[in-house]
């Protein structure tokens, strides 16, 4: 058995104030899970995206969060969840004026290939996207793959 408090775990540096990966601390090998607070307008991912091989279940702990999806906006309101199959697009963003705490479930850990896709300023559309570590470690950034411009930066 492992146990772990949430206040334990260091937050990972991205677009949500804070991102605890609980299953990590825990050793866990089949199952990722993270421990999600956002900010008014943050989000639990750096853009709308997809796992290849890897669903994802959302349950909001406190706040809303709105998930764009293929068929639109779906609102997950405190003491709900959501699931997205593998394949499936998606991003969910707090779009009200209250934190959110959430709890993100992963199956399997390792998500094969994940697509990211962000409004680009330069093509002036969303498209694909990588993300990158800064030379000094201090921000990661996310990289148009069609010109090679920034479209966003997380610390």
């Amino acid at each position: 058995m492992e146990r772990v408090s949430l206040d334990d775990i260091d937050s990972r540096m991205g677009p949500a104030d804070v991102n605890r990966p609980v299953s990590r601390a825990l050793g866990a090998e089949d199952v990722a899970i993270n421990y999600y607070e956002l900010a008014p307008g943050e989000s639990f991912a750096f853009g709308y995206h997809a796992h290849e091989n890897q669903e994802e279940i959302f349950y909001v702990q406190s706040g809303t969060v709105t998930f764009e999806t293929e068929s639109g906006d779906v609102a997950v309101a405190a003491g709900e969840a959501v699931r997205f199959a593998p394949g499936e697009f998606q991003r969910g963003v707090n779009e009200g004026e209250t934190r959110v705490r959430a709890l993100a479930v992963g199956a399997p850990q390792t998500t094969g290939e994940t697509t990211i896709r962000r409004e680009c300023p330069d093509c002036g559309e969303r498209t694909t996207t990588a993300i990158e570590l800064t030379d000094d470690r201090d921000a990661l950034v996310t990289i148009c793959q069609d010109c090679g411009a920034e479209t966003g930066r997380f610390t």
